[in-house]
């Protein structure tokens, strides 16, 4: 009787040691390989910059102020256009496209457009924009993971907490089960069915990406106009060179008449010293000129991705041409209609929302699947397919105040996108608007400009004329060529401000890289 009961009791212990090593060893094979999947994790709201302008690294500024009479018979508008940043730099470009040493107005901008540090970036941010919008994705997609593991391993049960408080005669509970080893080769599947945070997140991304492409159709009239504008000033440039040239001509030969004069008694040697002086200041103006033209050809360079150097020619001149018939109100119609900027503006206004609709979903219930098959045993031939799916339900209760502190910064995010948006169409309507008043003062200047030129140059022939029969002196020649030249730079500035004007308001208005043509025909 009392062998009976040892046996029995022995049996049972076994038993109940052998059924803990099979809990051990289920529980760490689940914990492994994915029997139970675990409650998913809520989902993070994809956070955004507190500012959606993506232009802050570089800027094309078209500036006209007016040049007061020291330098110019008249004042006279005075336009520059103030490349900034990644615009004011270029990849090589003659390593793909060579360059035959005489660089056309649209080869510019079409180098430009290509190679410019403002173009490339804002290619790549596209490009970067499309990357993340495809990893937000993934959170809807299913997410799917193959393994096969090997595993040798041992547990002690005091440990997990297994202690047997009675003994039995002859047997010695064990206190570390194993070692064992199994194969398991399993596929686990991760669907999300129903998660609203990321689903508005997926959103969000896609406007962030249509925002970026926006800005990059923006960074392409922003090209045009910084290479368009530097070209413009290089003309300008050669066309005060040619004239500061002429001028250097005009006075030399002023002095050698006088000095031939001087030598027969005709005029005063103060009237040779006086036209001399006139030659050689005419020299030293002539050669500053050539400086700055150098200048402005190696800005042109670096613009198009061509050698930082002035060692080529422009093969277009633009001249004055009337701009397109086009009033203020169709204008400012198209701008506020296709300025790809405010497109952008307004696809961030539309990521805000989508953002703020994902971190007020945080509060919301989600909806989950998950599944693995595969095989487990110890060997690869005792392997035995097992398999598990689980479909979980998540209630967020309480998250600390995580969802409350979203939606409070996504509103900031929001309110400051709307006020972008906003400030942008000030901004649009400003600039066609002073593209508007330059080009009216442009135009204005530039038919003054050449009537005085007219007269001015009319006057010295007449001055030289009375200098030659011996009626005057030199003075007046020297004030008239002075004067001549005065009108001249007139002239080439007013020219020069009427196509920055116009190509000001091609950017203005938006599609500057189509409607060019229409304003800045070539000759």
């Amino acid at each position: 009787m009392k062998t009976s009961i040892a046996v029995a009791r022995y049996v049972s212990i076994s038993f109940v040691v052998c059924t803990a090593a099979i809990l051990v060893f289920a529980s760490c094979a689940r914990a492994q390989f994915g029997g139970t999947p675990s409650s998913p994790q809520s989902t993070p709201v994809n956070p955004l910059p507190l500012s959606g302008r993506t232009s802050q690294n570089g800027s094309v500024v078209p500036v006209q102020t007016p040049v007061p009479g020291t330098t110019t018979s008249v004042d006279t508008v005075n336009p520059t256009v103030q490349v900034q940043g990644s615009y004011s730099g270029s990849a090589n470009s003659t390593a793909r496209i060579p360059f035959s040493g005489k660089l056309g107005f649209r080869e510019a901008i079409n180098r430009g457009l290509v190679f410019n540090l403002g173009a490339i970036g804002s290619t790549q941010s596209v490009r970067q924009a499309q990357g993340m919008s495809h990893s937000v994705r993934s959170e809807l997609l299913p997410n799917l993971n193959g393994s096969v593991t090997e595993s040798v391993q041992t547990e002690n049960l005091k440990a997990l907490g297994l202690r047997f408080n009675f003994s039995v005669p002859g047997f010695t509970f064990p206190t570390i089960v194993g070692p064992y080893n199994y194969i398991d080769a399993r596929v686990q599947l991760t669907q999300s069915v129903v998660d609203l945070t990321a689903i508005n997140n997926y959103r969000s991304s896609r406007e962030q990406l249509k925002s970026s492409q926006m800005e990059a159709l923006n960074a392409r009239d922003l090209v045009v106009l910084a290479v368009g504008g530097t070209y413009l000033q290089v003309l300008a440039a050669q066309a005060r060179v040619a004239s500061a040239r002429a001028q250097v001509d005009s006075a030399n030969a002023v002095y050698q008449q006088a000095l031939q004069q001087s030598g027969v008694g005709l005029v005063a040697r103060v009237d040779v010293d006086r036209s001399q002086v006139q030659a050689l200041t005419q020299q030293q103006r002539l050669v500053s000129l050539q400086n700055d033209l150098a200048k402005q050809k190696i800005n042109l360079a670096r613009l198009t991705g061509l050698p930082p150097t002035d060692q080529y020619e422009l093969s277009d001149d633009i001249p004055f041409a009337s701009a397109p018939p086009v009033t203020f109100d169709e204008a400012l119609k198209q701008a506020l209609d296709q300025r790809p900027d405010l497109r952008a503006a307004q696809a961030q206004v539309r990521a805000g929302e989508m953002t703020r609709s994902a971190a007020r979903a945080e509060r919301l219930p989600s909806f989950s699947i998950d599944a693995n098959y595969g095989a487990i045993g110890t060997t690869p031939s005792q392997a035995k397919a097992t398999y598990t799916v689980a479909g979980t339900v998540r209630v967020p209760l309480w998250q600390g105040g995580r969802a409350g502190g979203d939606i409070e910064q996504t509103d900031a995010e929001l309110a400051q996108r709307k006020a972008e948006a906003e400030d942008l169409k000030s901004e649009i309507e400003s600039e066609v608007r002073n593209a508007y008043l330059d080009l009216q003062t442009a135009t204005s200047q530039v038919d003054l400009s050449q009537r005085n030129l007219q007269v001015s140059r009319e006057t010295l022939a007449l001055t030289k004329q009375r200098f030659e029969a011996g009626v005057t002196d030199s003075v007046e020649v020297v004030q008239s060529e002075q004067t001549v030249a005065s009108a001249e730079l007139d002239y080439i500035n007013s020219v020069f401000a009427h196509n920055v004007a116009k190509l000001s308001l091609a950017r203005a208005i938006g599609g500057a890289v189509d409607s060019l043509p229409q304003f800045l025909p070539l000759r």
